[in-house]
Formats: structure tokens, sequence, C-alpha cells
């Protein structure tokens, strides 16, 4: 006995029934209509009605049942693929041949509100855009015969505010695709020329860096100069006056590694509370130049900023860098954070953190370092822990480092052999 039930037996062959079969001719001849159709639509509905066409076609094409290509056969039809191509291509034709519509200006028209609000502009450009937007105002009231006018300053924000009103009437016309088509385009005609009037006005990046440095008085200092590129000589000027404004605008805009160098020492040299905050927001974004000077600095407000870096060990590059700085700002709450990274993995980057410890001299790091002058496999490493103890210098850290004087390494005995020297001179010294 069948476990089938007659019911859904008789409900689906019922369904099958009233399904006809499908071929792909009928398909190709039904799209060959709808692109007839399409060609002689006039109005939104009969668009709508082309649509429902190919609605109608897609949703019988998937249950289809069409012949397969012959897989072994690269030129073989396959004729699912290209009525579904042809169904697409109607589809983009169906979408092209819509509108125009008002939202359209709308959208377009925020996008130029956009433009002037977050674009840097130059004086010159500033001074084109107010006569864009007003343009646009007349032309909308053209096409609208509203009576709008702009109020408000010229500035770009205030112009991007001013567009709101004629969006505004523009949205509340109503305008129909087919009954208003020839004000839509006139609209949308007007709001090409308001994005192409803005986009043409001059902004700040349209600019060489030769001309936004002297629009901003970068070269105002330069007389009679010596130095080559004027920009050394106008640096140099600017960090004499204690321009910090004008060292930092030189750092961001010149972008040869000569010249950045030439900025970021100045701003070591003067040191000052405006060049700290410029230096400590680029570390903060892991500027590895900016962290090198705030080292130079040794700005011991960078210090928390600078400890967030030690466990990078997915960068190299920004560890040493950041170890080098710690060492030379010397604070005490870099050195167990330090001591940690002698036993990191990467072998280049330990020497670094012993040396920065070093630098710092501070007593707690002798235990780790001497640990590291006994147990660590690189050579590097271990004359970098006992350069550290030299510099901390205390007896107990040259005798820790006095002990490799027999090690295999040269680089390491030579290290040695100095503290042996300095623990003699101390001692000559006590007993003088």
């Amino acid at each position: 006995m069948s476990d089938d039930d007659p019911a859904e037996e008789a409900e689906e062959a019922e369904e099958t029934e009233l399904v006809p079969e499908v071929s792909a001719e009928d398909l190709e001849a039904r799209l060959d209509e709808a692109a007839e159709a399409l060609e002689a639509a006039e109005t939104e509905a009969d668009l709508d009605d082309v649509e429902g066409d190919l609605d109608a076609v897609e949703a019988d094409l998937e249950r289809a049942d069409l012949p397969e290509p012959d897989e072994d056969d690269d030129e073989a039809e396959d004729p699912r693929a290209d009525l579904e191509s042809r169904l697409s291509d109607l589809r983009d034709d169906l979408e092209e041949q819509r509108g125009p519509y008002a939202a359209g200006v709308v959208d377009d028209v925020a996008d130029v509100q956009a433009t002037l609000r977050d674009t840097r502009w130059t004086e010159a450009g500033e001074a084109d855009l107010p006569a864009v937007v007003d343009e646009f105002v007349a032309a909308v009231n053209e096409a609208l015969g509203t009576e709008l006018s702009r109020d408000g300053d010229d500035d770009p924000e205030a112009l991007a505010a001013a567009l709101d009103e004629p969006t505004g009437a523009v949205e509340d016309a109503g305008l129909d695709a087919d009954e208003d088509a020839d004000t839509i385009a006139a609209l949308l005609e007007a709001t090409d020329a308001l994005a192409t009037g803005v986009d043409d006005a001059e902004e700040w990046d349209d600019l060489e860096t030769y001309e936004q440095l002297q629009a901003q008085g970068f070269y105002d200092v330069l007389g009679h100069y010596k130095d080559f590129p004027p920009e050394l000589s106008a640096l140099k000027a600017h960090e004499q006056a204690g321009n910090v404004e004008m060292v930092l605008l030189a750092l961001d805009s010149l972008g040869s590694e000569f010249m950045e160098e030439h900025a970021l020492n100045a701003l070591v040299r003067m040191n000052d509370q405006g060049a700290f905050e410029a230096m400590h927001q680029r570390a903060g974004k892991r500027d590895q130049a900016a962290i090198k000077a705030l080292g130079k600095m040794a700005a011991e407000d960078a210090v928390e900023t600078l400890v967030d870096y030690v466990d990078s060990d997915s960068n190299p590059a920004l560890q040493k860098v950041t170890f080098k700085a710690l060492g030379e700002i010397g604070h005490a709450d870099a050195v167990q954070p330090l001591a940690n990274k002698l036993a990191m993995e990467n072998d280049e980057v330990r020497p670094y953190a012993a040396r920065a410890l070093g630098l710092i001299g501070d007593t707690r790091a002798v235990e780790p370092l001497a640990d590291a002058a006994a147990d660590d496999e690189s050579d590097n490493v271990r004359a970098a822990a006992l350069w550290a103890l030299r510099q901390i210098g205390t007896e107990a850290a040259l005798e820790a480092a006095a002990e490799f004087d027999d090690d295999r390494a040269f680089i390491v005995q030579t290290e040695a052999e100095k503290a042996r020297d300095a623990l003699d001179a101390g001692a000559e010294e006590a007993a003088a």
C-alpha cells in the first residue's frame, strides 16, 4: 500500500496541469514583445506595464526546464544564460527610460551642499561661489514660478544652508514625471550648472604645495637666502622666530624626507608646548617620526601613550622607535614594560629594549638585564644588555656586566671589559 496521500497527489497533479510547459522560444518571443513595448512607451504607466511583463518572464524562466549546455563544449549554447542576459539588458533600458524625477534634483543638490561644507576653499574660490548659488535660485524661480531669494552670508556654510529653501520648493511642487517632464528637465539642468560651478571654484587642493605655502605666508620671512631649497631657509627663519605653527605647516606640507627631518629637528630644538601637542597627536596615530621627536624632547607627558605601543609585536619598526623614545625620555613607568620585552621572540627588537633600559638608568633593570646577558642566545642582545648595565653604572650593574669577559662573542667580551675597566677606575678613585 502506498504511503502517499491521495489528496496531495491530486493537488500536485492539478498544479502541474495549471502550469504549461515553457520553452526558450516562447520566452524569447515574449522578450521581443517587451522590447517593442518598451520602445513605444510614452508614460510611466507604460513603463510599469513593461516592468510587469519582464517580471512574469523572469518567473517563468526560473521554473522553465531548459536544455543544459554540454560542459565539454565551450562553444555550446546556453539558452538560460542567453535569456537571463537579455532580460537584464531590458531592465537596464527600462530604468534609463524612466524619469526624470524631481527627487534627482534634491539628491544632486544635497551632494553640492556636502561639497560646499567639506571643501577647503581658496579666497578666489569662495569669492566665486555666491554667484553660482544665486544663479541656481534664479533658475528654480523661473522653473517653478516662485520668488525665492538668498539671505545670509557668503561663506560656504551659509551658502550650503541657503540651498535648503529651493530644494524644499522642488519637493513641495509635487512634480509628475510625465506631466511635468519639461519642468523637471529644466531643474536638472540648473542643478548640473550648480554642481559644475561649485566644482570649477578653486579649492585648496587645486594649488601646488608651493602655492599653498605662499598663500599662508610661509615664505614671507625670506629676504636674501643662501640655503637651498628656499623652504629650508624659511624653515630656519621660522624656527629662530619661534613660529611653531609655520614649522608644523612645513612638516604637513613638504613631503620629502629631507624636509621632514629638518622640520622635526626644528620642533625638537624649539621644544614648545605647541610642538609637543602636535607631535603627541601624531604619535597617537602611530606616526614614527613624531614618536622619535617626542623622545628627543624628553616629553614625559607622552609616556602613557608610548607605553601602549610596547607590546606591538606585529609592528617591530614601531617597537624599535618607541623603545628608543622611552629610553630617551627616561621615565620610571616604562621600566617594567621594557623589561618584559627582554623575553620577546624577535631578537632584532630585544636589543632595543635592553638599550632603552640602559638609557633610563633605573636600578630595577639590573637583574633582568643580567638574566638576558646570561641566557639570551643572541650575541647582539647580550651585548646590548651589558651596554645597558654600563649605562646604569652602579657597582652592582658593572659587576654583573664584568662577569662576561670570557664570553664566546667578541662584542660581548668588549662590553664586559669596559665594565671591568669602569669598576677598576672606580676602585682607584675610591682608594685615592
